[in-house]
């Protein structure tokens, strides 16, 4: 996967052009130099791109996805592990935050179901 143009490095990574010219922006992909007008990529900057995606979605912020690029050239293992630990702790909160979330709304559906006079326990408890 040699001699893309920024279109088909979008599409071989699953993103926009805009989204790669975001990272461009961001520091997290290189502006290769222009060849006869056009800018090629090649095979690493589709993987560079797949390995934002999969971070992101993991839930890393640009930021530490930026660090987490730089330890790579580093190999500095232990503040990686120090990044993922964090974003475990915080993925955990969120879960608990999501648990609790759906405890309460399936509560609230089936106080609705009961079918008792007054405001529809759902609506009220957003008011």
């Amino acid at each position: 996967m040699a001699n893309l143009t920024i279109g088909s490095l979008a599409d071989a990574a699953g993103v926009g052009v805009e989204t790669v010219r975001f990272y461009q922006r961001r520091g997290l992909l290189a502006v290769p130099p222009r060849a006869g007008g056009i800018r090629r990529y090649d095979g690493k900057d589709v993987e560079r791109l797949r390995f934002i995606k999969r971070a992101q979605a993991a839930g890393f912020t640009l930021a530490e996805i930026a660090e987490l690029i730089a330890l790579d050239a580093g190999e500095d293992r232990p503040r990686a592990r120090e990044l993922a630990k964090a974003r475990i702790g915080a993925l955990d909160a969120k879960i608990a935050e999501l648990r609790d979330a759906r405890a309460s709304l399936a509560r609230l559906a089936k106080e609705c179901g009961e079918g008792r006079e007054g405001p529809c326990p759902i609506i009220a408890s957003f008011c």
